[in-house]
């Protein structure tokens, strides 16, 4: 498994991607998750990057955390709104783990407030999940055509070029 900055490291031109198209969207992404069902689900999510970790955290209770505590794998997508894709996307998935440290969770929420004023210094993060990477892509359209560059852990990236 790999973590945020192992990930940055091993794969950054999708990491480049994924962090500039997670900004232009103010932070919003596509989360992929598994349903009771087996069918998948897709919902919203604001992922935070934080102390070298992609932290999947939100509102407790919801059903993508229920999916996610009952099957941790996920698939990560930035918020597309250009349908020509001039500015690139990037997928990313893996599988997420429940980290319960009160310590890590209070410097959490006061790295937050101080970014974006909401105030959550003092709660309990139930679940508080950080990404363990298993694999990302990301398009890029270029000259005529599209570059999707790939990338598993253990491999260095590698660009398909599709025209």
């Amino acid at each position: 498994m790999t973590t945020w900055k192992e990930f940055t490291e091993a794969a950054p031109k999708i990491a480049e991607i994924f962090v500039r198209r997670h900004a232009a969207t103010r932070n919003l992404c596509m989360l992929a998750t598994l349903r009771s069902d087996g069918f998948p689900r897709i919902s919203p999510l604001e992922p935070r990057i934080f102390e070298g970790q992609l932290c999947l955290i939100g509102m407790p209770g919801t059903t993508k955390f229920r999916d996610l505590a009952r099957d941790p794998r996920f698939c990560l997508h930035t918020a597309t709104v250009d349908t020509e894709v001039t500015d690139g996307d990037a997928k990313l998935w893996g599988v997420v783990n429940d980290v319960q440290d009160p310590e890590l969770h209070q410097r959490f929420a006061a790295d937050l407030f101080e970014e974006t004023d909401l105030d959550l210094r003092g709660e309990e993060f139930r679940p508080f999940y950080a990404a363990d990477l298993t694999g990302a892509s990301s398009v890029e359209v270029r000259d005529n055509g599209l570059d999707i560059t790939i990338w598993k852990p253990g491999e260095p990236e590698r660009v398909v070029r599709k025209t």
